[in-house]
């Protein structure tokens, strides 16, 4: 008896612990990434502002769970995505995963003409609960997404270059 009342102690202590070194933690979790790509932004703007056009850079979108509506709108695995703003320089979505927690994902255009170069800058912001293996568990979403949107624009830059090349 006194062993189970000394684990649950322990227990209670951990999770406390564990809270508290949560609510050091932010309550938003950003993560970004950027790539150069030597083309004007309307070469750009043409690829990621029509959620049609997402499976020729955005892997895993030519897969069977992908479900594309309309231009703004599409069902990818368990998440719903709409395209909620487009401007010159930034297209805004909107990812709503199958527990209801949206993720804000934002692409924005940054033109340098001395250079002839667009920068693309892609960013993902997504609250995060006050659950101690939430907090403690976003540290990981840099080390998730991160390599994946670097892949994505990686992917990206190859084919507005090489379409720029053929005209």
């Amino acid at each position: 008896m006194k062993l189970l009342k000394l684990g649950l102690i322990s227990l209670v202590i951990l999770f406390l612990l564990a809270t508290v070194i949560g609510t050091m933690l932010p309550s938003k979790v950003l993560v970004s990434r950027a790539v150069n790509i030597k083309a004007p932004p309307d070469s750009v703007r043409v690829q990621i502002e029509d959620i049609r056009e997402w499976p020729n850079w955005v892997e895993g979108m030519n897969d069977p769970s992908v479900y594309i509506q309309s231009s703004v709108n599409a069902r990818i695995g368990k998440s719903e995505v709409t395209i909620a703003e487009k401007n010159d320089s930034a297209v805004i979505s909107t990812w709503i995963t199958a527990k209801g927690k949206p993720q804000i994902s934002t692409i924005r255009l940054i033109y340098q003409p001395q250079q002839e170069v667009t920068i693309v800058q892609w960013q993902c912001e997504q609250a995060v609960g006050w659950l101690p293996w939430e907090r403690l568990g976003s540290i990981m979403n840099d080390k998730i997404m991160g390599p994946m949107m670097e892949q994505n624009l990686e992917k990206l830059r190859q084919l507005i270059e090489a379409k720029n090349r053929t005209l």
